[in-house]
């Protein structure tokens, strides 16, 4: 039996649509990396980016475990001596909620050629409202 490999004429993208204030932080971006990475389907090729579109809604209501929100930090430098400045992640979730999912997600791809292209296809928003109805996606418990 020879093994099968996609091309990218084959590639069928769905739709799928998760609530952030269901899974803690963690397991929710490894669902949604799950999902753009095509790896739930019976098709997945290494090589080939066939992964699905992702929509995040709730994002604002963003659950972790633990002492997270206060001890977790995000760091960013300028670049200059001395200029590295930190946010923990509750004030990233009061700011930009998305950031903070699509970093934990940016975590879990793989460091390729495909992560830019998967991470093109997540689709963060802060309410219940999101601006994908009219793909049908299909929620994910």
């Amino acid at each position: 039996m020879k093994t099968y490999s996609q091309k990218t004429a084959e590639i069928k993208r769905d739709w799928y649509l998760i609530d952030a204030s269901t899974l803690p932080l963690g397991k929710l971006a490894v669902v949604i990396a799950d999902k753009l990475m095509g790896k739930s389907k019976v098709t997945y090729t290494p090589h080939i980016d066939n992964g699905d579109y992702v929509v995040v809604i709730n994002a604002k209501s963003l659950k972790v475990t633990g002492n997270k929100m206060t001890d977790k930090m995000y760091y960013r430098h300028s670049g200059f001596p001395g200029g590295i400045k930190g946010l923990k992640l509750e004030e990233v979730i009061e700011k930009d909620p998305s950031y903070a999912i699509k970093e934990a997600v940016k975590g879990m791809l793989p460091k390729n050629k495909l992560a830019e292209g998967r991470l093109s296809r997540l689709r963060v928003f802060e309410g219940a409202e999101h601006a994908h109805t009219a793909q049908n996606p299909k929620e994910i418990k």
